[in-house]
């Protein structure tokens, strides 16, 4: 079978391994159909990702059909679709012992410290595998991963219910964060970016409000959308300073700030809003189970859409050409999709 391996920063190989044959007894052999590239990947493209050593096989959102399982697999069945989440865990650390396996001591991520699924066959436990409903497409399953993202960062503010809310970042994660913050019953939802093109993607998928911080700055055009009211939960998912600093100064105080943004660079955080301000700052890691069955359960009755996200596919034979577009066409790329 095939494998696309990035060897080290912008530069992909193929290479044909054996297709796996030999399942445990409660594994899933899945034939890969399409995967998305996200940020993150994008930052492993240019060498700029924290945790993330070369060789790598990239590949961690994604969508499948089983291809087989092993002897003691009693949920699912070939020819069903399906993903799975990408986190591989210890078990036995705190975290993992409390629940919160998405940010075990031992956290390594397929697709970044472990092999992910740039290929045509992947085996995954079927304990993690998450089935796709006949209603959605192979597409829409291979968006399950960062929609995932959206319904895990935004269950970890206070509250959203009946609140205003800012969503830093109108890429395809800061989309997502924004419509499930909607989903979520927040009173009014903003979202904020330098690209006119993103903010018309998050026009289509039915966000409140879309402000380009190019031409309107951030405060005055919070201003002018929410009124005195204001906004008490903000998320940041641009990963840059500047998107950081006007959360902390305009959010109202004793408000929520969660930080999903992958950073190039360590950003710093004003501790004069922090403090005096009283925030509540909250990190979010990824997601765990019950956030990937809520994206597909939100994805499959149309709350969230995903159709306006994906901007082009790509062979997988042009895997390093995706990366090429995403470089080229900048602020006009949302979500670029491998097909196999």
């Amino acid at each position: 079978m095939r494998q696309a391996i990035m060897t080290s920063p912008g530069i992909i190989e193929y290479k044909e391994i054996p297709k796996p044959e030999v399942l445990g007894a409660r594994d899933v052999l899945l034939k890969i159909e399409r995967i998305g590239v996200c940020g993150s990947d994008v930052h492993v493209f240019h060498g700029e990702h924290p945790a993330t050593p070369y060789p790598v096989v990239q590949g961690h959102e994604y969508s499948a059909t089983i291809e087989d399982v092993g002897k003691d697999v009693t949920s699912v069945s070939p020819g069903m679709k399906a993903t799975a989440w990408p986190q591989l865990v210890c078990g036995k650390c705190g975290p993992c012992l409390r629940g919160q396996y998405n940010a075990c001591q031992e956290l390594k991520v397929q697709g970044f410290q472990a092999p992910g699924v740039a290929q045509d066959y992947f085996i995954v436990p079927e304990e993690r595998i998450i089935l796709i409903p006949d209603s959605m497409n192979l597409d829409q399953g291979a968006l399950v991963e960062p929609a995932a993202v959206g319904a895990h960062s935004t269950s970890r503010a206070t509250s959203i219910k009946g609140k205003n809310v800012i969503v830093s970042g109108a890429g395809t994660i800061g989309n997502l964060v924004a419509q499930f913050a909607k989903a979520r019953g927040a009173a009014k939802v903003l979202i904020t970016d330098i690209s006119d093109y993103r903010l018309g993607i998050a026009r289509e998928c039915g966000i409140d409000g879309t402000l380009n911080v190019v031409r309107t700055p951030f405060a005055e055009g919070a201003k002018d959308f929410f009124g005195d009211t204001g906004f008490q939960v903000g998320f940041e998912a641009a990963g840059v300073q500047a998107s950081l600093d006007v959360l902390f100064e305009n959010v109202e105080k004793g408000g929520d700030i969660v930080i999903l943004g992958v950073y190039s660079k360590n950003p710093t955080v004003n501790m004069y809003y922090l403090g005096e301000h009283e925030l509540n700052v909250f990190g979010s890691m990824m997601y765990r189970k019950e956030d990937y069955e809520e994206a597909v359960s939100l994805i499959s009755n149309g709350e969230i859409k995903t159709a306006p996200l994906i901007t082009r596919h790509f062979p997988f034979n042009q895997y390093l050409d995706a990366y090429q577009f995403i470089e080229d066409q900048g602020a006009e790329t949302m979500k670029v999709i491998i097909d196999m």
